[in-house]
């Protein structure tokens, strides 16, 4: 590791070497921030509200073990002592007291996205949005992939900016997923090419409004140049209404063709303009990944890899062959004739009006989780239309709202249980020979787990634990 700190330079020339440097919160992109600080010769010290012996872990004692140093449990005044720069991680909000008080000392505070970025040498692509960017993120990746490309996906999806280019070589591609949180605390943040698939009310806990949050989002094209690329959902309003002002030039994708440069459909064929010339990609059809929602972020991923000059023979091979992404719309397992599909990914209303609308057969739904300020209005209005979910079971923190909002529009098909398990129980019990059951929560996930990813998993946990009936008789 030693040998490798004069490779790492930061792109916007700062110099790290011995710089005390505060990493607040210590889940995976703080371990990663103090991996990366180490390599450009810093000396991390390791800061969390918890205590050093809740934080133990095997990979806190290799950072130890390495030169960082750990003063978990202190006051942020005295973590932030004679500290040259703090690093946040993303689930740090702007009022915690680390923050504040570092501002209060003239404390420069960045974020985990902006420290990986200041070391990318390849070309890094970058996609936000309410929904669809892990989708996206990981189908661009594959498609890249098949191209020859070394590619690194990365970001808000679970694997940290500054661990992969902490692994990166030169010329890599990053293709980085980013969170509203993550734009809160960059400077210098500079994708060659940014993307924004869409706008939904998501987060308005932490981000107080729609307008702020919107904001947040287009604010991934305000360091772009002339050289750059902004690639807009034509039919997102909010989105739409980014491109003036910016200073890279505009591409849209839009599942109608409105005769801008980008990815559009025509006559059921997917097709990409770029510099005058148009090409067919593949027929709509052919896409393996269901749902109008995924239509978009196939058009959004082949905006992408066509302007980075990936041929249209190779993105319809990866468009044909994606099978989509684990917890978003992920078939698990049919039992009894009964289809059991994880949608934990689904976080907000908006995400689960996107599955429900997936759905062409008839569906029990169970949703619920922790409150971000959000109305379930619209959702309950598509659900009561739908004409295809039967029954809904609420859980968890927003049980009450989400049934109260179903009521108001006219569905009286929910009921209320206590948790996650119950609920899957109840489905189980309801669910007949042709049905799906879809977890898709429209929620947060932190009143019952840790992330949606561990409540992906328990749903699955209980979806394999069924068993299957015994074979040999006919049913009346």
């Amino acid at each position: 590791m030693q040998k490798m700190h004069h490779t790492m330079q930061d792109n916007t020339g700062y110099h790290w070497g011995n710089k005390r440097v505060v990493v607040a919160g210590l889940a995976r992109s703080g371990v990663a921030a103090a991996h990366l600080l180490l390599l450009a010769g810093a000396q991390p010290i390791l800061w969390d509200t918890k205590t050093k012996e809740e934080l133990r872990s095997q990979e806190i004692d290799q950072l130890i073990e390495k030169g960082c140093e750990l003063i978990a449990g202190h006051t942020p005044e005295s973590a932030l002592m004679h500290a040259d720069v703090l690093i946040v991680s993303p689930g740090i909000p702007l009022d915690a007291a680390i923050i504040i008080q570092a501002i209060a000392q003239d404390v420069p505070v960045l974020g985990e996205l902006e420290l990986g970025a200041r070391f990318v040498r390849g070309p890094l692509y970058a996609v936000t949005g309410t929904n669809g960017k892990t989708t996206t993120v990981t189908l661009l990746g594959e498609i890249l992939r098949q191209a020859g490309r070394v590619v690194h996906v990365c970001g808000n999806i679970g694997h940290p900016l500054s661990a992969a280019v902490a692994q990166g070589k030169e010329d890599d591609v990053y293709v980085v997923e980013v969170s509203s949180f993550q734009l809160e605390t960059v400077q210098h943040f500079h994708p060659t090419i940014a993307a924004v698939l869409n706008i939904t009310p998501d987060h308005l806990n932490r981000h107080g409004s729609l307008a702020r949050y919107a904001a947040l989002k287009g604010s991934i094209f305000s360091r772009q140049t002339t050289g750059d690329i902004a690639v807009l959902n034509a039919e997102d309003p909010l989105v739409f209404a980014m491109r003036d002002g910016l200073q890279g030039r505009v591409a849209m994708f839009s599942k109608t063709d409105w005769g801008y440069e980008g990815a559009f459909v025509r006559d059921g064929m997917l097709m990409l303009r770029w510099d005058d010339v148009e090409q067919q990609v593949c027929a709509v059809e052919e896409i393996r990944i269901p749902g109008a929602h995924n239509l978009e972020n196939a058009l959004a991923a082949t905006t992408i890899a066509g302007i980075a000059g990936v041929p249209p023979a190779v993105i319809r091979y990866a468009l044909r062959s994606f099978a989509g992404v684990e917890h978003r719309i992920e078939f698990v397992r049919e039992v009894a004739g009964v289809w059991y599909i994880n949608d934990s990914k689904g976080t907000n209303p908006d995400a689960t009006i996107k599955a429900v609308e997936a759905m062409r057969v008839p569906t029990i739904l169970l949703a619920g989780g922790v409150d971000k300020q959000i109305p379930f209005d619209r959702l309950a209005e598509v659900i009561q239309n739908s004409g295809m979910v039967r029954h809904v079971i609420v859980y968890g923190q927003t049980a009450h709202a989400i049934e109260r909002a179903l009521r108001l529009a006219g569905y009286g098909d929910v009921e209320h249980r206590t948790n996650m398990q119950a609920a899957f129980d109840r489905a189980h019990e309801l669910a007949t020979h042709g049905f799906n059951v879809l977890l898709s929560p429209a929620c947060a996930s932190f009143d019952q787990f840790s992330d949606y990813e561990e409540r992906g998993r328990r749903f699955k946990e209980l979806v394999n634990q069924l068993h299957e009936p015994p074979t040999g008789g006919t049913n009346g």
